[in-house]
């Protein structure tokens, strides 16, 4: 599993752009740059929805203020669900990118994976959020169980940044 100190694994996302789904590269976005990279169990989900995601969109300015290039949610979801979710949160008004790790080619690759077949939930990602520097991981709260979300909120995230 990653940890603090680790370089990020080169892996591709994807995010929609004008003219629909656009590969990404983790390098692209992180070489030379300040990123915040969230993730979550599963797009449109309880904790997610109501509490993940609002905590990005009330802390943006003060991740902004602290020199953050840009705020990623990341989620292994196609990426109209990613767009569409964006959207319907207003995570993406609020300049919060969303991005699909539809293979879970990333998560396995930082070893975040998880399933939880009970609630259908199968290869997706452990609630999370880590700031990197130049492709470096320089903090990671990593939460015990999908289901809360307390350390790996915004707060929680600037508490240790």
């Amino acid at each position: 599993m990653i940890s603090t100190g680790n370089v990020l694994p080169e892996a591709t996302l994807i995010q929609m752009g004008s003219e629909g789904p656009e590969k990404v590269s983790v390098s692209d976005k992180t070489k030379g740059r300040k990123v915040v990279i969230f993730a979550v169990p599963g797009a449109f989900t309880g904790t997610c929805t109501t509490a993940h995601v609002p905590s990005f969109i009330r802390t943006k300015s003060q991740f902004d203020a602290k020199g953050v290039d840009e705020i990623i949610c990341l989620s292994v979801n196609d990426p109209f669900v990613m767009n569409a979710w964006g959207e319907s949160t207003g995570a993406t008004e609020a300049g919060i990118t969303m991005v699909s790790d539809a293979g879970s080619e990333f998560t396995k690759a930082i070893g975040m994976n998880f399933d939880a077949p009970p609630v259908g939930l199968i290869a997706r990602s452990k609630r999370y959020a880590m700031l990197v520097d130049d492709g470096k991981v320089v903090a990671l709260n990593l939460e015990e169980s999908p289901g809360t979300c307390e350390t790996s909120a915004g707060e929680g995230l600037l508490e240790v940044i």
